[in-house]
């Protein structure tokens, strides 16, 4: 054990040494000091057992580690390079410094302890940093998301916006350009779906239905399609009253449409109601107008009757409470009975002149066509009306959609007249949509004014109208707004007789032509299509007011005809007097044929007689009938014999082989008069009951052609002509096989057949000029009057050539009295010459 003296100075050096050490850590350069006297060591080492330097820790000499020259130098290691490189862990970044180094955490990184610096994994770590969070984020900007990542972060527009760059993302908001990104535009806009609208808002849009549409979702609002459809709203249900009263509503697909109901029309004040139409009467008060300006041009105005100017101020004022804005209640019953009170006011008609009276039908026509089309607009819940008065009778009709919904034709009546117009004309003549109006006006008094007044004198065209007399109620026909329009279609007015048309007279359709404020009638446009006794069919291509005129026939009897009919039945008067004496006084021949054949002679030539005295119809009507209904009783009774000629004729062929013709001839004898005689007359009576008025016309004593009462004629002669040939082609039959079955005499068959063949030739006479009679029309009319003339003229002839110049007994009996007539006269020639020579003395004779 050492001494305190030699315990001292090792307690010195112990601490100069630590001193040393921690002087060589602080880079402090060692000194001769440190060891002994002797020994110095360079800077950054330390002496080791005072006799060696050794570098410091973190530097290392060049040479061995352990030195004693003074000289040599240590250098600082780098531990971050090399192969002696630290580890300071992730993130972490290496620093060297003199002697030693230090450990840190990179950018975006932070030690998980307080220590900024530290030397080994162990003693701290490095975690992220999140820059987008904590006391003091990062800035990105407006628009702008910020995004950490490892070590750092990053900034990104957020939804709906984009960099104006193009790129991706930045990190300093000096960087930022998000701009809002219009996702209804573009390449690649966003899809809504259909029905529906895109809107674009900062950083998004949405989507909406269209007008007309909702979301089945009910939310206003969406982004995708997928997340709502737009269905259509069916405004209809929703709100039932959308349209308005008077109107209408449609769905339609994404909306709907107002249809006002008929007899509406939109409102010019507000669109969303439906009111009564009304007709411009603008053109209506300027005609009337016209006419009161040209009254007083012409000086007229200032001496016209005070009730001349009372009816001009009461149609004005009629018309304008009918054709105003549609908001006064007005009736067609009104109006007519206004309308009415002017017809009956008879001071006008009676006190004023010529003039004032036509003027006054013509603005009353006009007038009355158009305010009851307009008033007729006024009710169209009213489709059909009638309004009939003393003075005048009215039907309207309203026609709504297209004609396919309604007939082709409609017919409107007022008392008996009717007009037929076609629904097209209607509907074409409509002045307001889907709404057509036709107006049908019979007047009662109107004819008898204008008879009265003889109005149309002067006025109607050189012809026949000059003599014409009106013979109907006058009708007026309106379409539309009563506009003259052209029709389509002609419209048919059927108008009844005043009275009955005589054969004599001609029907004219005419209508009343207004030209300026007068009026006359003319036939222009119009046509009688059919007339009989009692009515008048008119077709006329144009509406106004229409009657009928009945104007006399010419009738001229053809000069040629006339001689032929003289020349004809004179002859035939002779020859049916040859033939009647043939029948009575030639005994050979008599018979149940001739018995037949002198009562048709009778019955013809009392016929042929009766009507050659009576050309020259007489003047007394009463005459004339009853010779017209003589001539149809013997007309008829020819028929009836010939009837019973051909019944008798087809009796005997079909009985030839019955001996006892006796019973047979009296059996046909016992109906053979009543028949032959009771036929026709009982056919007369019936006629002259059923038609008295049919017997005689104005030119002939013959029957009436009105109500086909020619067929009490025509219709027995048809069924007797066809009975007859029936029987005849009966008879040729029987006779055919009769002869094909004889070889022995056949002579009575042959007497038979030939009777047989002058019976179908008179039938063929008889029955051709009847038939004649019915083909005298058309063209060939003239040729077929010529042709019945000449053959009912000579039927008498025809008859005496066939029954008895064609007879064998009959030839023979007259070469009897021909050749007794001549010995007669021979003979009183010589007895005369003898008389006159014979002596006074009687002599002897044998």
């Amino acid at each position: 054990m050492g001494t305190r003296g030699d315990v001292y100075p090792l307690g010195l050096c112990i601490a100069l040494c630590l001193w040393g050490t921690v002087a060589q850590n602080h880079g402090v350069q060692g000194t001769t000091g440190d060891c002994n006297s002797h020994m110095l060591c360079p800077a950054n080492a330390k002496c080791v057992n005072s006799t060696h330097c050794t570098c410091l820790d973190g530097y290392q000499p060049h040479g061995n580690r352990f030195f004693t020259d003074p000289t040599e130098t240590c250098d600082d290691i780098n531990e971050c390079l090399g192969s002696s490189q630290l580890d300071c862990g992730h993130n972490t970044h290496c620093t060297n410094v003199p002697g030693s180094y230090n450990c840190t955490c990179i950018d975006g990184y932070e030690p998980s302890s307080w220590k900024t610096n530290f030397m080994n994994p162990s003693e701290n770590s490095c975690q992220d940093i999140d820059e987008c969070l904590g006391p003091s984020p990062a800035d990105c900007g407006p628009h702008a998301n910020c995004t950490n990542v490892l070590g750092n972060y990053s900034c990104t527009c957020i939804d709906g916006y984009e960099l104006s760059s193009g790129k991706a993302n930045f990190t300093h908001a000096s960087e930022n350009s998000c701009q809002d990104i219009d996702e209804c535009q573009g390449p690649s806009p966003a899809d809504c779906g259909p029905h529906a609208n895109c809107t674009n808002v900062p950083g998004s849009y949405y989507c909406t239905c269209s007008d007309g549409y909702e979301p089945s979702s009910g939310k206003a609002k969406f982004t995708y399609a997928s997340g709502d459809t737009c269905q259509d709203i069916d405004e209809c249900n929703q709100t039932p009253d959308i349209c308005g009263p008077n109107a209408a509503c449609n769905n339609t697909i994404g909306s709907y449409r107002c249809e006002c109901r008929a007899g509406y029309v939109p409102s010019t004040r507000n669109m969303n109601l439906c009111q009564v139409p009304s007709i411009n009467c603008s053109a209506e008060f300027k005609g009337i107008k016209e006419t009161c300006r040209n009254f007083s041009l012409q000086g007229k105005w200032s001496s016209r009757s005070s009730s001349f100017c009372s009816f001009f101020n009461s149609t004005v004022e009629i018309l304008m409470s009918t054709c105003g804005d549609g908001s006064a209640a007005l009736s067609l019953e009104n109006v007519t009975l206004r309308f009415s009170v002017l017809l009956n006011s008879t001071s006008l008609w009676d006190s004023g002149d010529k003039w004032e009276v036509v003027s006054a039908v013509t603005v009353l026509l006009q007038s009355v066509e158009w305010a009851t089309l307009a008033t007729a607009l006024r009710s169209p819940e009213r489709t059909t009306q009638n309004v009939t008065t003393g003075s005048l009778a009215i039907q309207t009709r309203l026609v709504t959609g297209d004609c396919s919904q309604h007939s082709e034709v409609f017919t409107l009546s007022a008392h008996d007249e009717t007009m037929d117009v076609h629904c097209a004309t209607v509907t074409g003549a409509a002045t307001q949509a889907g709404l057509g109006a036709a107006a049908f006006i019979s007047y009662s008094t109107v004819d008898s004014i204008i008879s009265a007044r003889r109005l149309s004198d002067g006025n109607l065209p050189a012809g026949k109208l000059e003599k014409s007399h009106l013979n109907s109620r006058v009708v007026s026909g309106a379409v539309g707004d009563g506009r003259p329009i052209n029709l389509s279609s002609p419209a048919n007015f059927t108008l009844r007789h005043r009275q009955a048309k005589k054969e004599e007279e001609e029907a004219l359709c005419v209508y009343w032509k207004v030209v300026a404020e007068s009026g006359s009638w003319s036939p222009d446009g119009c046509t009688a299509v059919h007339t009989n006794s009692t009515h008048t069919t008119c077709s006329c291509d144009h509406l106004s007011s229409f009657a009928v005129l009945m104007a006399p026939t010419a009738v001229t009897e053809s000069y040629p005809r006339t001689i032929i009919t003289y020349v004809g039945l004179t002859l035939s008067l002779l020859c049916l007097f040859l033939a009647i004496l043939t029948f009575l006084l030639c005994r050979s021949i008599r018979n149940v044929s001739t018995s037949l054949h002198l009562q048709l002679c009778l019955c013809l030539f009392l016929a042929h007689l009766l009507f050659l005295t009576t050309v020259t119809r007489p003047g007394s009507q009463v005459v004339c009938a009853v010779i017209a209904g003589l001539l149809h009783y013997l007309f008829l009774a020819c028929f009836s014999w010939m009837f019973l000629e051909g019944l008798h004729l087809f009796l005997t062929i079909r009985n030839l082989k019955v001996v006892n013709y006796t019973s047979a001839s009296r059996f046909k004898k016992r109906f053979m008069y009543p028949f032959g005689y009771g036929f026709p007359a009982l056919v007369v009576a019936i006629s002259a009951a059923v038609n008295p008025g049919g017997y005689g016309t104005s030119e002939h004593c013959w029957l009436s052609l009105d109500r086909g009462f020619r067929w009490s004629f025509l219709g027995p002669v048809c069924a007797i002509i066809l009975i007859n040939i029936t029987f005849f082609a009966l008879t040729l039959w029987i006779l055919r096989n009769r002869l094909s079955s004889l070889n022995a005499d056949v002579s009575t068959l042959r007497d038979h057949r030939l009777l047989t063949f002058k019976a179908i030739t008179q039938l063929f006479i008889l029955g051709c000029t009847w038939s004649l009679g019915l083909l005298q029309v058309g063209p060939a009319a003239t040729v077929m009057a010529y042709l019945f003339t000449i053959v009912n003229s000579l039927q008498g002839a025809f008859i005496f050539l066939v029954h008895c110049l064609l007879n064998r007994q009959v030839r023979e009996e007259y070469r009897k009295w021909i050749k007794g007539f001549r010995m007669f006269s021979t003979k009183s020639q010589p007895s005369d010459l003898s008389m006159s020579a014979v002596p006074t003395t009687s002599t002897k004779t044998d």
